[in-house]
């Protein structure tokens, strides 16, 4: 597997298919995405490591229950960030600090984590074609042509939906929060 892919579409069927090798391998490949995942939408390191590693048991355990092998991303992405989000909940209901590892106050970390959640929803909320470019594009850090070449398209046509996801993503987080008092548009 190259560095810095997904595990293949081979392997995710097999383990799909219940075998252990693949799943042995499966689990491993997807680690270090998994935790580049978990560091940019946890509050802390701590919850990173600890999302990551229940995200992992997750796929471990119900990879069969993936519905198509190249969503393997985007349902990584969603079990991290309802783990993260779950792990701030917990926080928040025991009244636990959030750890201070830089020199930003705990409001601005609060806040911080809650944009993080809310772009982790508006890309989830994204169609699967739009969300695919996305995660690959602006998540992974793929190029352009090696996004358009693993989805199948023209660089063209991955650019139109990469546009599309970003400013769908873009109109959400504008959302209500923005509107003009008089409830028209601006």
């Amino acid at each position: 597997m190259a560095e810095g892919t997904w595990p293949g579409e081979r392997l995710i069927a097999a383990a799909q298919g219940g075998d252990l090798e693949s799943i042995a391998a499966l689990v491993s490949g997807s680690h270090p995405h998994v935790r580049r995942f978990a560091r940019s939408l946890c509050a802390s390191p701590e919850d990173a490591e600890d999302a990551a590693q229940e995200a992992l048991i997750i796929l471990y355990r119900k990879i069969g229950t993936l519905r198509a092998s190249g969503a393997l991303a985007s349902w990584m992405f969603r079990i991290v960030r309802n783990e993260c989000l779950r792990r701030a909940k917990l926080r928040t209901r025991h009244h636990e600090p959030i750890p201070d590892f830089s020199t930003v106050s705990a409001e601005d970390e609060v806040l911080q984590r809650l944009e993080a959640g809310r772009v982790a929803a508006a890309i989830a909320a994204l169609p699967a074609d739009q969300r695919h470019v996305l995660i690959m594009r602006d998540v992974q850090g793929y190029s352009g042509r090696m996004v358009a070449d693993a989805l199948g398209l023209s660089v063209a046509a991955m650019k139109s939906r990469l546009h599309r996801a970003r400013a769908a993503v873009h109109h959400t987080l504008q959302g209500p929060t923005h509107s003009s008092p008089g409830g028209g548009d601006d």
